[in-house]
């Protein structure tokens, strides 16, 4: 059975009683971690609970494992089922850029075995622009037993640094042009990519509007990406994991399946010194 991987606020707005429907803030700023938390205490979509990136959708760093370390799935699953999903829960996972935040959710769940998750497409804005209700009450929800496996989406570090020297993966960055050229680095130490990757910022997935552009667009230019490279044999990576599951959704809306993800991405590949680095700075 398939689901839908974006809904619209329309969709959701008719959905906002259905006790089989879960809704998720996850807002966030890197460069200030409380900001998520103060924008959902100020007003959300009604019925959403808040989930932290750092706290919730993350492990802890132990400075060689990237700044967004995956979470123990155990402790996400006991997470989510205090928030009231189960193994029979619609999910859906807003933010307020363009579901760069969101997507990570929605990846979790997925790479735990639950598919019934989606992204709000354009976010929180396209609500509000569509005159929706927010809310400041948080909601009372009922803990619930949700359990999930870890499917096989995760490359690790060996495998990718093998991958230099054998060249079968296709890798795929999802950081801005300039950070990838190794320019303007201002969150980890080092500047570049690990070699072999080629570039997909993940805003050029969105609209002008923030939306999530249409499916067939989104095929062709992942499609010329992968040169002919199967998507089973595409690892997304960015700079600590979470953009990179935005390129994930973008290959899932382009019905481009079961692509990996590396986690620990850039921040963990260059916490040391001995893996090579490229980069395009003059």
């Amino acid at each position: 059975m398939s689901y839908s991987t974006v809904v619209s606020p329309a969709l959701l707005a008719h959905h906002l009683d259905d006790p089989g429907w879960r809704l998720f803030d996850c807002r966030h700023q890197l460069s200030d971690p409380d900001a998520g938390a103060r924008a959902y205490a100020s007003g959300h979509l009604p019925g959403a609970s808040f989930l932290h990136l750092d706290r919730d959708l993350s492990g802890p760093m132990n400075g060689s494992n990237g700044r967004h370390p995956l979470p123990d799935p155990q402790l996400l699953a006991a997470r989510l089922g205090a928030a009231g999903v189960s193994r029979d829960t619609q999910v859906v996972a807003y933010d307020d850029a363009g579901g760069m935040i969101a997507s990570r959710l929605w990846w979790l769940l997925r790479w735990l075995g639950h598919d019934r998750v989606a992204v709000l497409d354009g976010g929180i804005e396209r609500w509000v622009a569509e005159g929706r209700p927010l809310s400041t009450e948080s909601p009372a929800v009922a803990a619930v037993l949700f359990e999930g496996a870890p499917r096989d989406w995760v490359a690790t570090t060996q495998e990718v640094l093998a991958d230099v020297r054998e060249g079968q993966f296709c890798l795929i960055d999802a950081r801005s042009p300039d950070r990838f050229r190794g320019e303007n680095e201002t969150l980890d130490p080092v500047g570049g990519h690990i070699p072999g990757a080629r570039n997909r910022f993940f805003r050029d997935n969105l609209d002008s509007d923030g939306c999530f552009r249409p499916a067939a667009e989104l095929r062709r230019e992942l499609l010329a990406l992968l040169a002919g490279t199967d998507p089973k044999q595409a690892v997304m990576t960015c700079g600590s994991g979470v953009t990179a599951c935005h390129n994930l959704l973008a290959m899932e809306i382009a019905g481009l399946h079961d692509a990996r993800l590396y986690a620990g991405s850039w921040s963990e590949w260059c916490s040391d010194p001995a893996r090579p680095v490229a980069s395009q700075v003059p």
